[in-house]
């Protein structure tokens, strides 16, 4: 029994220096910007946009972003066709999903499935996993070379804007393994010369996850009470990016950190 107690003391001291260290983190990245946007007519704009008849993918619709990030698409109905690109085929019970088309790929041979990102408007990656989930090795791989060919191929397949769900404090020359391929991945993609290429830095996500990761929900738990503005819940996050599907944007390359994420969210969901 003492035994069993000393791991646990161990393992919660380990996730307490965890948080701590990302809280640390995140404070120091913070760029205390004030992003605000000027009020919008979200019906008129959707309208308009439906007119265009454009189709959209999405990586990652098996995670938490990308699930709401479907669900926003499919509710808000804006585009012609909803394409879903994973490993595997989902499963959905409310027949609003009966038209949303699902491309299975490995995306160790993606090369294989050029075709599968042909024919495309727009883009959503909101493609992740974890070192702890699956090494250093798997997270550079999924989170960067998955990431980064998917992006080469839908560039080759005519989509002209990209989505990337990034992270807060991305940086490609951080010391910080997450931190550095978060940040490599968006510049190389940048590279690649999207007409617009959009890119979001939310903070610590505040989901109710499936799959359990006591790390994570520790860390939710204490930015949320503590530091909420180092925290944003996951609906804002879709809705910011399906909203600024809808606008012109303001360049090639646009980066949207958590204030702005935040503001654009409440746009949409006061619609």
């Amino acid at each position: 029994m003492k035994i069993l107690q000393s791991s646990w003391s161990r393992a919660f001291s380990l996730v307490a220096v965890f948080v701590l260290v990302l809280a640390v983190i995140l404070q120091y990245t913070d760029n205390s910007e004030t992003a605000e946007y000027p009020s919008m007519d979200l019906a008129a704009m959707e309208g308009d946009f439906r007119q265009k008849n454009k189709s959209c993918f999405i990586l990652g619709a098996s995670g938490e972003t990308g699930r709401a990030l479907l669900k926003e698409i499919v509710e808000r109905n804006l585009f012609s066709k909803v394409t879903l690109i994973g490993r595997r085929k989902l499963s959905f019970e409310d027949k609003a999903y009966d038209n949303v088309v699902q491309e299975v790929v490995d995306f160790e041979k993606l090369e294989d499935y050029a075709g599968t990102f042909q024919g495309h408007d727009v883009g959503y990656c909101c493609l992740g996993t974890t070192k702890a989930k699956a090494g250093t090795e798997g997270f550079i791989r999924v989170d960067h070379d998955y990431v980064l060919k998917s992006a080469e191929l839908a560039k080759a397949g005519g989509c002209t804007h990209f989505h990337l769900e990034s992270s807060k404090g991305a940086d490609k020359t951080s010391s910080f393994l997450y931190l550095k391929t978060k940040g490599q991945v968006e510049a190389d993609i940048e590279d690649l010369g999207f007409e617009r290429f959009s890119i979001y830095r939310p903070a610590v996500l505040l989901v109710d996850r499936r799959e359990s990761r006591p790390t994570e929900w520790m860390a939710q738990r204490f930015f949320g009470t503590f530091f909420p503005s180092m925290s944003i819940p996951i609906t804002l996050v879709s809705r910011a990016m399906v909203t600024n599907t809808l606008t012109e944007g303001e360049g090639k390359m646009e980066i949207l950190e958590n204030k702005a994420i935040y503001n654009l969210g409440q746009i949409g969901k006061q619609q």
